[in-house]
């Protein structure tokens, strides 16, 4: 789907007004403000229910507006840059001194990418004609830990009045978060995995990508809290070899519960909710968030994951479903 003309420009007002605006990108919908606001990236905080020193990313509509937010840039990024912009990576880079402290969770570094959806490129293209700085700062349009928004109306069912205007994209191409790259002290280091793989990265800059890091030594990002994604309805994981055994025990329990897989198929005359994902990590990546919100709402006590193949293809995934469990069942 594309914005009317109209939408744009009612976008691009809301924007400069201080208000918020939904936006379509690759990975998954976003909250957006002006970045160079701190009254603007408030009202994102508000909306979430997210943490003040939660840092924030920002979206430029091409890399050379990187300058603008970073400093002290090394070779890797612009080589990073190259490679995979637009598209699903962040970098996290030193700050220009005059960012804001709410966009940043008041540390010395921004995250910063270039985003791979039409939409979202060409609203940040209209944005940056009348703003100096030409960020939008843009975490995920939902309720603070909660599943992420795939679609339009995943941000309408989450957020409803709290966003002024939603422009619709329709569906996001990969369906989870962008990988981010810590630039900022030294060597690269993954600070969360996504769409763009170790191998990846390693193949443009001629070495393997650091995971993780020593506490306190990596600056605090999106995304990086143990609990995070999360439905309301309680969540485990569970080995093939034992799904359909569980499932037959919570039925003679009268137990009503949904079962997420990617290779056990539904079972005739199991009185319960059966979501098939694709056995593949970027198919079931693109579907996984969609999944959840709809199990969630399927009126189950419990939602059992069939357990994720261990390897690096599904590192990023495995990663989300981690959190998700752990946040799961919580209000």
């Amino acid at each position: 789907m594309t914005p009317t003309e109209a939408e744009y420009r009612q976008a691009v007002e809301l924007l400069l007004g201080g208000e918020l605006v939904a936006l379509p990108t690759e990975t998954v919908y976003g909250l957006g403000a002006d970045a160079a606001s701190p009254g603007a990236v408030a009202k994102i905080f508000a909306a979430k229910g997210r943490p003040a020193d939660h840092p924030l990313i920002v979206h430029l509509p091409a890399a050379n507006w990187v300058e603008r937010w970073a400093m002290a840039i090394p070779d890797t990024a612009w080589e990073l840059m190259e490679a995979f912009w637009p598209g699903p990576l962040t970098l996290i880079l030193k700050k220009q001194p005059w960012v804001p402290d709410a966009v940043t969770g008041g540390q010395d570094t921004v995250g910063l990418r270039v985003p791979g959806h039409p939409v979202a490129l060409e609203l940040l293209r209209r944005f940056a004609a009348a703003r100096t700085q030409g960020g939008i700062a843009a975490p995920s349009a939902n309720r603070f830990g909660r599943i992420s928004p795939t679609s339009a109306q995943h941000v309408r069912e989450d957020l409803d009045e709290r966003v002024r205007l939603v422009l619709d994209g329709g569906p996001c191409q990969v369906g989870i978060e962008s990988t981010i790259v810590d630039l900022s002290r030294g060597e690269p280091v993954i600070l969360r995995p996504g769409h763009i793989a170790p191998s990846h990265i390693a193949a443009v800059l001629g070495e393997a990508p650091g995971s993780g890091g020593e506490i306190g030594a990596t600056p605090r990002v999106s995304g990086s809290l143990a609990a995070h994604y999360a439905p309301v309805t309680p969540m485990r994981v569970v080995a093939s070899d034992r799904l359909l055994n569980l499932l037959l025990a919570m039925r003679h329990s009268g137990r009503r519960t949904a079962a997420l897989c990617h290779s056990q198929p539904p079972q005739a005359g199991m009185p319960h909710v059966w979501k098939m994902l694709p056995a593949e990590p970027v198919g079931y990546a693109h579907d996984f968030y969609s999944a959840l919100r709809e199990l969630d709402r399927a009126g189950v006590e419990n939602i059992l994951v069939e357990a994720l193949p261990e390897s690096p293809e599904w590192a990023a995934i495995a990663d989300r479903l981690r959190r998700a469990v752990a946040g799961a069942g919580k209000e």
